[in-house]
């Protein structure tokens, strides 16, 4: 089992976990709708991609409550 040799202080501790923390996202505007989407993802409100559709998106589906 391994046992520390000395004391390793906050600050030394502190300094390790310096690069950890998460950065902020980068969000681009889609060139088809304008939305805002992950860069070099396809476009989750269109569908478009690189200037083309790559998905055909839905409008809304109707579900019956009845039917449920």
């Amino acid at each position: 089992m391994a046992v520390q040799q000395n004391k390793v202080s906050k600050s030394r501790r502190n300094n390790r976990r310096a690069h950890d923390s998460l950065t902020a996202a980068n969000p681009n505007e889609c060139p088809n709708c304008g939305e805002l989407k992950r860069p070099h993802h396809v476009c989750p409100d269109c569908g478009h991609y690189a200037d083309r559709e790559v998905i055909a998106v839905a409008d809304e589906v109707e579900i019956d409550e009845d039917a449920a």
